[in-house]
């Protein structure tokens, strides 16, 4: 892939796809990691006399505009971290955005509205992602791609953008990839692997590649109970694919033949209803063993002792990449796991890699140092279909030729 030193851009009107979806209560902005992750590159292009437009999505809008998924918070907030006005185009394609575009001078910064207003930034149609590609080519004469976040995806700004324009991959991504290939090509031992999150299915595909590359993989979160279940443990009321069962069973064989050490819950945090996120109110948790939890109970975080065994596996390891959060860290009653697992992490001489998603919003949520960890990615889904082994359609474009 070409970089920006590839690129002329002094006084070009440059087009960054960023990831600048971040999670909103109203308009305020509750996480604004990926927007602080996104400066380096703008400031980079600012400094070079580029015209920066910046474009990203936010949540997944009906195809039209919706003020619940408006960009505009975002590009305050970037005016604030880059230390200078940034423009606000109301629209993506319309006369907002040709206006605000062409109105730049040199080191000046526009954000465009929410991309997916427009039903052809998603469309699975070849001819109308095409078509609005095209007008969004209109407004520029480079291209940087640094939303890392969104590479796994085939959308207009992302795979049928760059071929419309000379491009290059921002530092972001690069940096993203760098990281990635640490993981998957020469990898420090013990590697171990942390999978959290609400469902296995979200995570078969990553576990079935790392099942040959891992030597200990940690379970937790609500995906765990459906490996409880395949050791055939009862489960309570606690969160089970169980159409998943017979496709866990067979990863835990794999895993026993490969001589990978698949490290499940042996206790856990219950409780009869699932916690007030909003008012933070007490849920009454109660510890229980992860081989025999009631009926009437859910689990909702590991417990002490699994806490402390998933510690002393981590302690050890040369190389740690963790993907989702051990429970509700969202709630103080179960947000216990999830700190023992970023500590642990925190803590390691390891090179570790927080893999977006939750567990990044986590560390910040839970007031952790971001500088503790090796990596914090910005994109989750990206990063685990990497660790796949697939082919992300966004990388694939930033690496055509011109």
């Amino acid at each position: 892939m070409k970089t920006i030193d590839d690129l002329q851009v002094a006084g070009r009107r440059v087009f960054v796809r960023a990831d600048l979806n971040v999670p909103l209560e109203g308009e305020t902005i509750t996480d604004d990691g990926r927007i602080r992750a996104a400066v380096p590159t703008i400031t980079r292009l600012v400094e070079a006399g580029a015209r920066v437009i910046v474009a990203s999505h936010l949540g997944r809008p009906k195809g039209a505009p919706d003020p619940a998924f408006s960009l505009a918070p975002v590009a305050r907030r970037l005016g604030e971290l880059l230390g200078q006005p940034v423009a606000f185009a109301g629209d993506t394609v319309g006369e907002g955005a040709h206006a605000r575009a062409e109105a730049l001078a040199d080191g000046q910064v526009v954000v465009l509205e929410n991309l997916r207003f427009n039903p052809g930034e998603t469309s699975k149609d070849d001819a109308e992602r095409g078509a609005f590609a095209d007008q969004l080519a209109e407004l520029a004469d480079a291209y940087v791609g640094d939303g890392f976040g969104a590479v796994h995806r085939r959308h207009a700004s992302v795979y049928d953008l760059p071929a419309r324009l000379p491009h290059a991959a921002g530092g972001l991504i690069a940096t993203e990839v760098g990281v990635l290939e640490r993981l998957t090509t020469d990898v420090a031992r013990p590697y171990a692997v942390v999978l959290g999150g609400a469902k296995v299915s979200d995570k078969l595909g990553v576990i079935d590649h790392l099942l040959d590359r891992a030597d200990r993989i940690l379970v937790g979160g609500g995906m765990a109970y459906t490996f409880l279940k395949a050791q055939g443990h009862e489960v309570g009321d606690s969160l089970l694919q169980a159409d998943q069962v017979e496709t866990v069973q067979e990863y835990l064989r794999r895993a026993a033949d490969r001589g990978v050490e698949f490290l499940l819950p042996v206790d856990v945090v219950a409780a009869k209803d699932f916690p007030d996120l909003r008012t933070k109110a007490p849920a009454h948790p109660e510890v229980v063993a992860a081989d025999a939890i009631p009926a009437g109970l859910q689990g909702l975080d590991i417990g002490p002792a699994t806490r402390e065994r998933y510690a002393a596996a981590l302690a050890d390891a040369a190389t740690v990449f963790w993907n989702g959060p051990m429970g509700v860290f969202e709630h103080p009653d179960f947000a216990a796991g999830t700190r023992a697992v970023a500590q642990a992490l925190a803590d390691s001489p390891a090179f570790t890699v927080v893999g977006g998603g939750d567990s990044a919003a986590a560390v910040r949520t839970l007031g952790f140092d971001e500088a503790a960890f090796g990596h914090i990615s910005t994109g989750g889904g990206a990063s685990l279909e990497y660790l796949e082994g697939k082919t992300l359609p966004g990388l694939e474009a930033l690496g055509r030729e011109d």
